[in-house]
């Protein structure tokens, strides 16, 4: 079942992408939409995106990757939203890992936010990060959490989108040409 999402418009200086749609795919369209989500996965990840992945990254390691999220989504475990062009292409994706720890039924991760390089700058991770608030909201939760790379453009995003910056980790991860970087933790409370 896909639910459209009506998203919060974006700051000032990048309005709403007229032409893009938030929604979010079950558990069916999860799993045939998987090429298009690994070609957005290997694009950020070939711009520099630290979003757990080396490059090169082996398309089949993508497509598994996906796989994976589209099980999870038929599992009730994560909830999988992206962002369609009016052309019907997936320009961009985030998830909403639900499946936690018996004591932290209220909580839920955001995951490998990504948009397309040639998608960006048009306020669609702002569309996409509203998404996940109404979409946290619908499924109960009440604390969101989620990293990002130190000093990166989504720090920026994610304090605009209004998420609390909580600490960071120097050298928690590699970058995808094995660079060391810094990870800020956010979180967000409704």
């Amino acid at each position: 079942m896909t639910l459209a999402l009506h998203a919060s418009p974006p700051s000032r200086t990048n309005g709403p992408h007229p032409t893009v749609t938030v929604r979010r795919l079950g558990p069916q369209e999860a799993a045939t939409n998987i090429d298009a989500l690994a070609d957005v996965l290997i694009d950020c990840v070939q711009g520099g995106a630290s979003v757990s992945f080396m490059w090169p990254l082996p398309r089949d390691k993508a497509l598994a990757f996906w796989r994976g999220v589209a099980e999870g989504v038929a599992r009730n475990e994560r909830v999988l939203l992206v962002a369609v062009d009016a052309a019907g292409q997936i320009v961009g994706t985030v998830q909403l890992i639900t499946a936690m720890p018996d004591n932290q039924p209220h909580r839920a991760d955001v995951a490998k936010m990504l948009v397309h390089r040639k998608d960006r700058r048009q306020g669609i991770a702002q569309q996409l990060m509203a998404a996940v608030d109404d979409t946290a909201r619908a499924e109960g939760k009440t604390v969101l959490v989620l990293d990002t790379v130190t000093g990166g453009d989504a720090e920026r995003l994610y304090t605009r989108a209004g998420w609390q910056r909580v600490g960071e980790v120097p050298d928690y991860a590699l970058m995808p040409d094995g660079a060391l970087c810094g990870t800020t933790f956010f979180c967000r409370r409704f």
